[in-house]
Formats: structure tokens, sequence, C-alpha cells
């Protein structure tokens, strides 16, 4: 089922929440609303579920305008960040009650939910686990009884609100690459929550990125985080590295170097920003370009197969990020207080219209 946002707006007292929405989710995406906090994602989440109502604008599922629908009606499982499992309840009842909620004509037989609840909890490998009570289960254990219970009344959508937000890092590792199994093989349009970057990127088909109510970026996750349409998507999306200096003519200069920035040949004479990401970072002891820019070694760490180097440039003094492999960090041999050249292997600069928000 496809999903048509129409020029949505949500305000509460004097906070605009959301303005102007504009968004269409195809048929069996997957799709992460991405943002930090107070970025609208959760409101809009709630107006598509029926959960809140839209002060402007229209919602629409395969053309059908269901705006003014209640949500009862609307066919949605929603899946929130802290289970809303009844305690009271056993695995089993948890995941049969929108079942045997159903008004009497459209209930199925107590046999016929018997089968489709065993068959949710092998799905959601808890199997095992029918007559233990929520209690009794780990937090991504209850987050999995949480998604079975959403699935078991067949929704045509399935929202997510940070659903694995309350869970340690590993268990969000795990628990994510199954939502994408499963997804894979229930095919349900889903659009979930998330301030998590890593998140996103590893789970959605398409991501948008929300600022201030607003839509920042639509886009795959290569997309978005190869290509970002602003500050703001760059910055949020992993560390970044920031270059001031004068553009003209497709050339940032620094002072002490130079970056091209062919894209801008047509500026003239402007302040500008060039964006790089830490691994498009490389590390030379000699200067072999004008885009090499001096620096002093100033702390190293290794995490895994990666060395993160931190070092602060001597024409500014401010501090910039690397990241290579320990491979090249031996091969180099670096040792802190040392000078070396940093150059970008990749820049994206922006000029003082691409920051108005």
């Amino acid at each position: 089922m496809t999903i048509q946002i129409r020029n949505v707006s949500k305000q509460y007292g004097e906070f605009q929440a959301l303005t102007d929405i504009e968004l269409d989710i195809p048929k069996g995406e997957l799709v992460a609303l991405l943002g930090p906090s107070g970025s609208g994602k959760t409101t809009l989440l709630r107006i598509i579920a029926g959960l809140e109502a839209a002060d402007t604008g229209s919602v629409l599922f395969d053309g059908e305008d269901l705006t003014d629908v209640h949500v009862k009606h609307r066919e949605v499982g929603f899946v929130f960040q802290h289970y809303a499992l009844f305690k009271h309840m056993t695995v089993f009842e948890n995941v049969a009650f929108g079942l045997k909620a159903r008004k009497r004509r459209l209930r199925p037989t107590a046999a016929v939910i018997e089968g489709k609840v065993h068959e949710l909890l092998r799905l959601v490998k808890l199997d095992g686990f029918a007559n233990r009570y929520p209690a009794q289960l780990s937090g991504g254990q209850r987050q999995r009884v949480a998604l079975a219970r959403a699935l078991a009344v067949e929704p045509k959508i399935l929202l997510l609100d940070e659903p694995f937000g309350a869970l340690d890092a590993k268990v969000r590792k795990e628990l994510r690459r199954w939502l994408r199994k499963l997804h894979d093989e229930f095919h349900i349009t889903s659009v979930f929550v998330t301030h998590d970057q890593e998140e996103a990127l590893d789970v959605a088909d398409r991501i948008v990125v929300m600022n201030k109510g607003k839509i920042e970026q639509m886009g795959t996750p290569d997309q978005v985080y190869d290509h970002p349409a602003s500050p703001f998507v760059y910055d949020f999306l992993g560390s970044v590295n920031l270059f001031r200096g004068r553009l003209h003519r497709g050339k940032l200069n620094l002072g002490s170097a130079q970056l091209e920035a062919p894209e801008h040949f047509h500026v003239l004479d402007t302040d500008a920003i060039g964006y790089v990401r830490p691994h498009h970072l490389s590390i030379e002891r000699v200067k072999q370009s004008e885009d090499a820019i001096s620096a002093k070694v100033f702390h190293s760490h290794i995490v895994g197969p990666v060395v993160h180097i931190e070092l602060k440039r001597e024409d500014t003094n401010e501090y910039v990020e690397a990241e290579i492999s320990k491979e090249q960090f031996t091969k180099l041999g670096l040792q802190v207080g040392e000078i070396v050249y940093v150059r970008p292997k990749e820049v994206k600069v922006f000029v003082p219209e691409d920051f108005v928000i």
C-alpha cells in the first residue's frame, strides 16, 4: 500500500511541529524518518497512523483520503519504543489480543487464532515462549513480541516509533537486521522513526531526513550519505570536518591551502565551508599538492581495524579528525607531536545560501 502525505502541517501552541510536508512512500518499502529530537518525525508518524490529527493537509493510502478516518479503521500496525505489552497477559495472549478484540463477525475462530499466533511466534524466534509473561523476557524479546502482535492483525502498513531505542547497542544491531529480514519476507509498507543514523543507513530502503518540522532530503541511504543536499544533512549523518575559506571561481582558498570546488565555478569571492568526512582525509608526510593542509598529530586511538587520528591545523589551530586503516597507520608510523599533511580526497563545498533553513 502506498502512502501519500500532502501539505501536512501541525502546530502545538507556539511550536510548529510540521510545515507543509509532502511525501510519497512507495508500496512495500521500508522507510526511515530520521532526525534529531524536535524535528517532527514522531508527529508525522502519528499523523499517518491516525493517532494525531493534522491542522492542514491530507493523508492518503493507495490514493484514498483517510485524513479524517479513525485510527482503528486505517489497518495499521503500530510498534512503540517501550513495547506497550500487557503485563498481566502471556506472550500468546499479547500477540492474540488484536484478533480477539475484533467484532464477533470479524473475529477468527479460536483454532485459527491459535495457529496464527504460534506461526508468528515461530517467525520471531519465540515459539517456546508462548506461556511466559513480559517480565520474564529480555528487552529484545519483548520488542519481538510487540512486532508479532502488530503483524497478527495483518496490517496494510507497519509503523514503528523508535522500535529499538530502549535496547543496548548489540541487541539493537541484531534486531534491526532481523527487522530487515522480516520486512523482506512480508513486504508490508513500513515506516520507522529513529534518531540513529547508523540504524537508518543499515535498514531502510529510503531515508527521509527531517529538521525543524521540514524535510531536508529524501533518498536511498547511499544518496543521502554520499550526496547530502544541505549542510544539516552532511553534519547529521556522521562526523565531519569543516574547512572555512573564501570561494572564487571553483577554488576554496584556506590561506595555506586551496581546495577544488568545480561545481561552484560561477561563484565570485564569497565565504564558504568545505565539508570533509574523516575517512575522506589522507595523511602524507610530504606536501605533494596545493590542497594539502599542514597539521600536527595530537592523539590517536584504535577501534578495531580503524584508527581515529586527531590533528590540529597549524594555520588555524582548529582540530581535524581523520580515519585510516590500522595497516596505513602502522606503515606511516605516526607519532604524537609530529607535523604531517592532510589532504581531502572528497570535499563538498557549501555557500551561504545553503545554510538558510
